[in-house]
C-alpha cells in the first residue's frame, strides 16, 4: 500500500493538472466563440455572392470555365486540414485515419497539400507526397494564406497537373460532435446556399464588362469563400473537441482526487491505529515488566 507521502504527492499533482485542464477549457470556450462570430460574419458576404453567381451564370449562355471542367481523374490533390496543437480528443485521430485510407484506396495518384503541424507530422514520418503545407495560419495571415492556396490550386488545375482537388475537415456540428468531412474543390460546381426564389431580382440588369468576364472573376472569389468557410468550420470543430476533452479531464481528475482521499483518509486511519496499538502494547509490557 501506498505511504501517506506518496498519496499526498499523487492528490498535489491531479490537482495541479485539474487546474491546468479547466484554464485550457475556458480558453477553449473563448476561442470556440470567436469561431463561430468568424463564421456568422462570413454569411451575409457569402450569401451575396452566391446571389450575384446565380444571375451572372444564367445570363451566359452555355456558361463555361476551365476551373469547371471535368476529367478522368488521374491525378488528385488533397488538402487535409488538421490542428497545430494536441488535447483535442479524437479531433486529429478521425481526420488523418480518414484521409490516409482514402489515399491508399484508390490507384490515381494523389498528392498532399496539408493545413496544421498534426498532419504534417503524421504524414511526413509515414513518408506521404507532400506538395505544400502550412502551419499557424488562424490569425490575421489566414487571408493571404487562402489567396496563395486559391493560386496554387488553380493554376495546378489548369495545367492539367491535377484533375481534382477535394478538401478533408473536420465540420462543426456542435461542441460534442464534429463530421469528418470531404468535398470536392475542383473541377469548381456552384451549390446553392438558398432557395433559388432567394434569389430573384425584379429589375433585369446590363452588366459591365460583360457577364462571362464577371464569372470569369467571381469563380475564384466563391472558391476563396469556401475555402476561408472550411477552415473557419476545421477551427471551431477543434477548439468544441477541445472544450470537450478539457472538461472530461477536469471531471475524471474530480474523480480520481475522491479515490485519492479516500485511499489517504484509510492510510492515515491504518497509520494512528497502529500507532495506537504499539502504544497499547508497550504499556502493557511496562505493566508486565
Amino acid at each position: 500500500m501506498a505511504t501517506l507521502k506518496e498519496i499526498r504527492s499523487r492528490i498535489y499533482a491531479v490537482k495541479s493538472i485539474q487546474k491546468i485542464t479547466k484554464a485550457m477549457k475556458m480558453v477553449a470556450v473563448a476561442k470556440l466563440r470567436k469561431a463561430q462570430d468568424k463564421i456568422l460574419s462570413l454569411r451575409p458576404y457569402a450569401l451575396k455572392l452566391d446571389e450575384l453567381f446565380f444571375h451572372v451564370i444564367n445570363a451566359v449562355e452555355n456558361a463555361s470555365h476551365p476551373l469547371m471542367l471535368e476529367r478522368e481523374v488521374k491525378n488528385e490533390l488533397m488538402i487535409v486540414i488538421t490542428s497545430d496543437r494536441g488535447l483535442c480528443g479524437a479531433f486529429n485521430t478521425n481526420i488523418l485515419k480518414f484521409a490516409s485510407n482514402y489515399f491508399d484506396s484508390t490507384t490515381t495518384n494523389k498528392t498532399l497539400l496539408l493545413i496544421g503541424k498534426k498532419g504534417y507530422d503524421f504524414f511526413t514520418k509515414r513518408q506521404y507526397p507532400i506538395s505544400k503545407y502550412y502551419l499557424n495560419i488562424y490569425n490575421d495571415e489566414i487571408y493571404k494564406v487562402v489567396d496563395e492556396i486559391i493560386d496554387f490550386i488553380s493554376n495546378k488545375f489548369i495545367n492539367n497537373e491535377f484533375d481534382r482537388v477535394t478538401v478533408i475537415y473536420n465540420e462543426f456540428k456542435s461542441v460534442l460532435k464534429q463530421n469528418v468531412v470531404q468535398e470536392i474543390i475542383l473541377p469548381f460546381k456552384f451549390q446553392l446556399s438558398n432557395d433559388k426564389s432567394d434569389y430573384q431580382y425584379k429589375e433585369e440588369y446590363i452588366y459591365e464588362p460583360s457577364a462571362k468576364d464577371i464569372l470569369y472573376y467571381i469563380i475564384p472569389k466563391q472558391m476563396h469563400i469556401q475555402l476561408l468557410k472550411t477552415l473557419f468550420e476545421s477551427n471551431a470543430a477543434e477548439e468544441g473537441a477541445r472544450m470537450t476533452a478539457m472538461e472530461m479531464a477536469t471531471n475524471n481528475a474530480n474523480d480520481l482526487l475522491r479515490i485519492l482521499n479516500l485511499m489517504y483518509n484509510r492510510a492515515r486511519q491504518d497509520s494512528i491505529t497502529k500507532e495506537l496499538l504499539e502504544i497499547v502494547s508497550g504499556a502493557e509490557a511496562l505493566q508486565k515488566g
